[in-house]
């Protein structure tokens, strides 16, 4: 199997999801190419890439011609096709608990992804609103499942696994948008961000919007 890969990114690289599938590459050691697509003008909607997603969202992956949306399906796609960094855990059990964490971040804890967007993560922010009751809450929950995850550690399992930077990423929606988060939490946060592969996408040059 051969590895032409192309990623297609949001324009303004800001997507989270587009950051774990761009991430999960480099940790394998992959070389693709990550062509934009401008949310802003909906072009994910123009037919030849809707019917290449199929939910006309990005991340996209293409490889070889097989093209792959979602990306924690493209996450495990990856892991499961080339060799290199594991990005999950191999053990069934620890697996499994991965992969409820991932979807528990992408499907849960709504109001404080509302109230501090992706924007707060990858650009400069000069202030923000304070938290609702029900952001406070949401935040109250992800420091309460993250204590009982980590318990002091600093990482999920026994190695780095791709939800440890999604994890990350969830807790400094709150720190680098100067709330308050736990110091053993604020400093998983930031071992995980300052990961290479991680500084990879956060380094990559934004255009304005």
């Amino acid at each position: 199997m051969t590895t032409e890969l192309l990623l297609y990114a949001d324009r303004l690289y800001l997507s989270p999801f587009v950051m774990s599938a761009f991430v999960s590459l480099h940790e394998k050691g992959l070389q693709f190419r990550m062509p934009f697509i401008d949310l802003g003008q909906r072009a994910q909607h123009e037919p030849e890439y809707a019917s290449l997603s199929l939910n006309s969202k990005v991340p996209m992956l293409v490889h070889d011609g097989f093209a792959l949306s979602e990306s924690s399906a493209i996450t495990e796609y990856i892991d499961e096709v080339f060799p290199g960094t594991s990005l999950y855990p191999r053990e069934p059990r620890q697996k499994a608990r991965a992969r409820q964490i991932q979807s528990w971040l992408r499907t849960d804890l709504m109001p404080l992804r509302r109230a501090r967007p992706s924007t707060h993560l990858f650009s400069h922010v000069e202030s923000v609103e304070p938290l609702t009751s029900e952001a406070q809450d949401a935040a109250q929950r992800l420091f309460a499942v993250a204590d009982q995850l980590l318990a002091g550690g600093f990482q999920l399992f026994e190695a780095w696994s791709v939800v440890d930077l999604e994890l990350a990423l969830m807790l400094n929606r709150l720190a680098l948008s100067g709330d308050s988060v736990p110091d053993h939490l604020g400093q998983y946060a930031r071992r995980h961000w300052q990961r290479p592969s991680a500084q990879r996408w956060i380094q990559l040059p934004r255009a304005s919007a």
